[in-house]
């Protein structure tokens, strides 16, 4: 008597239903822009759109060339400054807003509503409310402060270059600390409650068991806010191209990669398009972003191996 044959499972044709409309948007929307802007970025066009392959001249160009490699290192410094404000402003004060939510209290739903609601608003009204606000004709800024009798703090802020982009980075944080906020809550709430009795039993203070107990355990979770904040902010552009334009004046004083892009691939006023020296500042904006990923990865994998 042969022994039976054991069964063969059913190929799972029902996860390929419910998953193919999401992979085929993903796609379609996503994945075969990428590819190819990372193929444009390898060509050339002259004025009949005739594509001829090039290699890597249009990266010899926005590194070399004077009419690029000063707007691109501009953009990129830009970013980074963009990057640091939010990183060195946003996530300690979201850290010590989910710290100060996660210690209870009848109105904290209300409080975590409250700074939430900015990530719901549109960025074009952000940027229309922002402009009115720090106006330095009719905005309310400068009431405020006269009301508090300094005055003379008052600056225009978006209108200088010293100042501009410091200023929208400070509203984009404004704007989207809920997130951090709501992700370091999330985390800090998962702790359980009898390692910081324990601490406390031992005699150790509030601070003491917040920077010894509890935040070894967010450090996972702050590893994964960095690095949202990374590819979020290298990829910013619809609130500085709301507040100052495809221009990011003064002066490019805002101008970041998201708004070079904009206006090398799709031109601006007087200024044609490039569609391939747009597709290589694009694919430049990748590599950094897909770098950082890296470098956290590679983080992340270290800190398990030690961990283990």
């Amino acid at each position: 008597m042969q022994p039976a044959l054991p069964h063969k499972k059913p190929f799972p044709w029902h996860i390929v239903v419910f998953l193919a409309p999401a992979v085929l948007i993903y796609t379609v929307f996503m994945i075969y822009p990428l590819i190819d802007s990372l193929r444009l970025s390898f060509f050339t066009q002259d004025a009949r759109r005739v594509e001829a392959f090039a290699g890597f001249e249009n990266y010899v160009r926005l590194f070399t060339d004077s009419n690029w490699a000063p707007r691109f290192w501009n953009a990129f410094q830009n970013n980074v400054v963009f990057f640091i404000v939010n990183m060195l402003v946003q996530n300690p004060i979201a850290l010590l807003l989910a710290t100060l939510l996660s210690k209870g209290g009848r109105a904290r739903s209300v409080y975590r509503t409250l700074i939430f609601t900015p990530t719901l608003l549109s960025v074009v009204l952000i940027g229309f409310i922002w402009q009115l606000i720090l106006n330095p004709l009719w905005g309310i800024a400068g009431g405020l402060l006269k009301a508090i009798g300094q005055p003379q703090w008052f600056q225009p802020w978006l209108g200088l270059p010293q100042t501009a982009l410091v200023t929208i980075a400070l509203i984009s944080v404004w704007q989207f600390i809920g997130i951090p906020m709501m992700l370091f809550y999330t985390a800090l709430i998962g702790i359980p409650e009898e390692l910081t009795e324990a601490a406390r039993v031992d005699g150790a203070s509030p601070w003491a068991i917040f920077w010894r107990v509890k935040f070894p355990l967010l450090l996972p979770m702050v590893g994964i806010v960095t690095i949202l904040t990374f590819v979020g902010n290298f990829n910013a552009f619809d609130l500085i191209y709301t507040v100052k334009g495809a221009l990011a004046g003064p002066n490019f004083a805002t101008d970041i990669m998201g708004t070079l892009f904009y206006r090398t691939f799709f031109g601006f006023q007087l200024q044609l398009g490039n569609p391939t020296m747009g597709a290589t500042v694009s694919t430049m904006m990748f590599l950094i972003i897909l770098c950082g990923v890296g470098l956290y990865f590679a983080w992340l994998r270290r800190v398990q191996t030690y961990e283990f």
